[in-house]
């Protein structure tokens, strides 16, 4: 069942998407080449307008405004062309996720950094891939659309299965969250590639 968002009426990003701006402005990961899965209106809008970054936003399924169509699993650039990769709620979509890892492993420069969230839940990873109606997805992830839900440990497993050093970002709630518009807590994986 989806909760509310706390959505701005200004510009209309959720709560995850001004977290995530936050994060990437103090990361100083606004530079260089930037690969952006499925951006949001408002990120979209941002990135395209700052001249620090060589922005190239992708959506395979045409449900975002992006100015390219990347298939996760077989991305169209060199080898380690990005310096900054955010992969934000794609991976739980990804029947074959290790191949969307190995992919983004692939593409990341040294040194460079992969910000990814899904939902997640506590324990291990939960798949089916018995469950391939949209009734069952349903049912099963929460979301008909949703081949797998992750837990922190194990998506952050899976990427250091590819190659990736992985750290845990989780913000507890705080004081200003209300006045940011922030809900919490919420997890971010840091995947870079060294």
């Amino acid at each position: 069942m989806k909760s509310h968002d706390l959505l701005c009426p200004a510009c209309g990003s959720r709560s995850r998407t001004r977290r995530l701006y936050s994060f990437l402005l103090n990361d100083h990961a606004l530079q260089g080449n930037l690969l952006h899965f499925s951006p949001s209106r408002s990120l979209y809008r941002t990135f395209k307008k700052l001249n620090s970054i060589n922005y190239f936003s992708t959506d395979f399924e045409n449900e975002f405004v992006a100015d390219y169509k990347i298939d996760i699993r077989k991305i169209d650039f060199e080898y380690s062309c990005f310096d900054t990769i955010i992969c934000y709620h794609i991976l739980e979509h990804i029947e074959e996720d290790i191949i969307a890892m190995k992919e983004l492993f692939r593409v990341l420069k040294p040194n460079g950094t992969c910000y990814l969230q899904t939902p997640f839940k506590g324990g291990t990873i939960y798949e089916d891939t018995t469950k391939i109606t949209k009734s069952q997805r349903l049912q099963a992830f929460g979301q008909d659309d949703h081949v797998r839900i992750y837990s922190v440990q194990g998506l952050k497993k899976r990427l250091e299965q590819v190659g990736f050093k992985v750290s845990v970002k989780t913000f507890r709630p705080e004081q200003e969250d209300a006045y940011l518009g922030y809900r919490s807590p919420e997890t971010v994986l840091i995947a870079s590639k060294s």
